[in-house]
């Protein structure tokens, strides 16, 4: 369910805005993604883990915070970091 250390550096490298950048609300939401898609796979065959769930939901509020935030600083990040990341809103 949690991701690795491999692809969370791959992560980081990729969305970072300047090298050992890893508090960038873009880097935040890349990794909440990634999280939030794994388990979203759990839940394809454990559909009563309601704990997990719980903490499901808690990742995507999160990942909205940091995405209106991102998006009442700076537009023009914001639509391409979701257009990168394949999230719609």
């Amino acid at each position: 369910m949690s991701i690795t250390v491999e692809d969370k550096t791959r992560l980081i490298a990729e969305f970072a805005r300047t090298e050992g950048d890893t508090g960038s609300p873009e880097v935040q939401v890349a990794v909440l993604t990634k999280r939030i898609s794994n388990l979203t796979a759990h839940f394809k065959t454990h559909k009563k883990d309601n704990h997990s769930r719980r903490g499901l939901l808690t990742l995507v509020a999160t990942r909205r915070k940091l995405l209106d935030y991102l998006k009442s600083k700076d537009e023009g990040r914001y639509r391409d970091l979701i257009a990168k990341l394949g999230i719609r809103r």
